[in-house]
């Protein structure tokens, strides 16, 4: 129930990275890629594979509700790719199962770092993320359109390199419970336009080395049009809001003053289907954000997704 990136063209991003900063949060807000993708949702017994690839450069800083100066952030820059790869499988029209493991490149650079120079220092680390394992429940009605996605995020990822705080290492050191709801419906009576809504909670609740994650929870609500095909490949274009909060960040190792957020995105897409062959991609532009403190900021998230049925 996720997202897929062209396999051969995987070597080709792996020079999109991002890294954080010792004393400033990047909102990272990751969690934002995992909603917004309502052609995905199961409608019926069988599997899918998928690869998602997500990249956004945190080059803008921004406290409270407006942009503000570099200079008053150590950070300058966090880039960053993700490639998520991995499987669903619906066992019948009712529960089905998702894994799902990334790997993540980022790339930072900082004028206050653990090296004890002054000058503008950077940074790059690629390693695997934090596991997903989860459940999936359809069983509400016989169309599959109301669904449950329940399970848990582990600690797998790397939360120790050099040089990175805590909120910006590729992984959070945490256990999380994750927790979705969705449902899907049609606008119109020859079922071309429909609409789908989405809610993902992520709450971490076994922390280690002194740094809990905030809360994070986003939504989206979203439009769709199925009427156009051409030369055997469905068009479907889309339209979201997503809506993204997280409180903020607690424990000895975390930046609590600036961390947590809420922001609010216009999300423009496009899905294409080939038989068996998914391809979706779309932009988040930001419309309303609220930063804590000083945090850096991307000025639009991309997503990618390739996925095959079997």
């Amino acid at each position: 129930m996720r997202k897929v990136f062209f396999i051969w063209l995987l070597p080709m991003f792996s020079f999109f990275y991002l890294m954080p900063s010792i004393s400033w949060a990047c909102a990272c807000g990751c969690g934002i890629f995992d909603v917004g993708t309502s052609s995905m949702f199961p409608s019926g017994q069988g599997g899918e594979v998928f690869v998602e690839y997500d990249f956004m450069d945190q080059n803008r800083n921004w406290s409270k509700a407006s942009k503000a100066s570099l200079d008053d952030n150590a950070d300058k820059e966090i880039r960053t790719g993700f490639i998520n790869t991995g499987m669903q499988y619906m066992f019948d029209r009712s529960w089905g199962v998702q894994v799902e493991l990334p790997y993540d490149g980022r790339y930072f650079r900082s004028d206050k770092v653990d090296t004890g120079s002054p000058d503008i220092q950077s940074f790059v680390h690629d390693a695997v993320g934090d596991l997903r394992i989860r459940g999936i429940y359809t069983g509400f009605s016989q169309e599959m359109s109301t669904g449950l996605i329940f399970g848990f995020k582990l600690p797998t990822g790397d939360w120790t390199y050099p040089h990175f705080d805590r909120d910006t290492e590729l992984g959070s050191g945490s256990t999380d419970v994750l927790f979705d709801i969705y449902h899907r419906g049609t606008i119109t009576s020859d079922n071309s336009f429909n609409y789908f809504i989405q809610d993902n909670l992520d709450q971490p609740f076994l922390t280690q080395g002194g740094y809990l994650p905030g809360t994070e929870n986003d939504t989206a609500l979203g439009v769709y049009y199925k009427g156009w095909s051409v030369a055997g490949v469905r068009i479907t274009p889309v339209a979201e809001v997503l809506n993204s909060y997280r409180s903020k960040d607690r424990g000895w190792a975390a930046n609590t003053p600036n961390s947590g957020y809420e922001r609010v995105l216009l999300s423009p897409g496009i899905e294409l289907d080939y038989h068996r062959v998914m391809v979706y991609f779309d932009i988040g532009f930001p419309v309303y954000q609220y930063m804590n403190g000083d945090q850096l900021m991307a000025s639009a998230l991309y997503k990618v997704t390739v996925s095959d049925m079997f």
